[in-house]
């Protein structure tokens, strides 16, 4: 018998590389194709932006040792367009914009009226109940800030 062992590319105790290789390139393949390819896509474009554009705004919370600093970014929107509500340990942030256009164009008989509304809200949960007395909101340059003091609850001595 001889020690040398057999070159034959057709030996089924050989490990195949090429095979593992054929199997990632058909699975490139499955994945860059039409219809995968296009489903694909649009699942990444929906977790990018998850909400049509205009209906949704960036909010922003920071805890500090004091209080909770929220920010809202809200270019382009007029103090009176924003209302805030707080309800138990809530804030909702809304904002609203209202427009009516007429035109009228006599010459050619064409009336034309158009009302625009616009409605984008935005819910903050804080863990513990929010004294609205305390609330203080401020809005420049497009950023809408809001801070609310952090309450400590009455702390109980658990006794032997």
């Amino acid at each position: 018998m001889s020690s040398k062992v057999p070159s034959d590319k057709n030996d089924p105790k050989k490990p195949k590389t090429e095979a593992f290789g054929e199997l990632m390139k058909s699975m490139n393949d499955f994945f860059n194709e039409k219809p995968i390819k296009g489903f694909l896509q649009s699942m990444d474009d929906f977790f990018k932006s998850p909400f049509p554009s205009g209906s949704s705004f960036h909010v922003d919370t920071i805890e500090t040792g004091g209080e909770y600093i929220i920010s809202a970014e809200l270019p382009g929107i007029k103090r009176e367009q924003i209302h805030l509500n707080i309800s138990g340990n809530y804030l909702t942030i809304s904002v609203e914009n209202n427009e009516f256009e007429t035109e009228e164009d006599e010459i050619n008989h064409l009336y034309r009226r158009k009302y625009l509304r616009q409605k984008s809200s935005r819910t903050i949960s804080l863990p513990h109940t929010i004294n609205e007395e305390k609330v203080k909101a401020s809005y420049r340059d497009g950023l809408l800030k809001i801070r609310l003091p952090q309450e400590k609850g009455k702390i109980i001595d658990i006794e032997d």
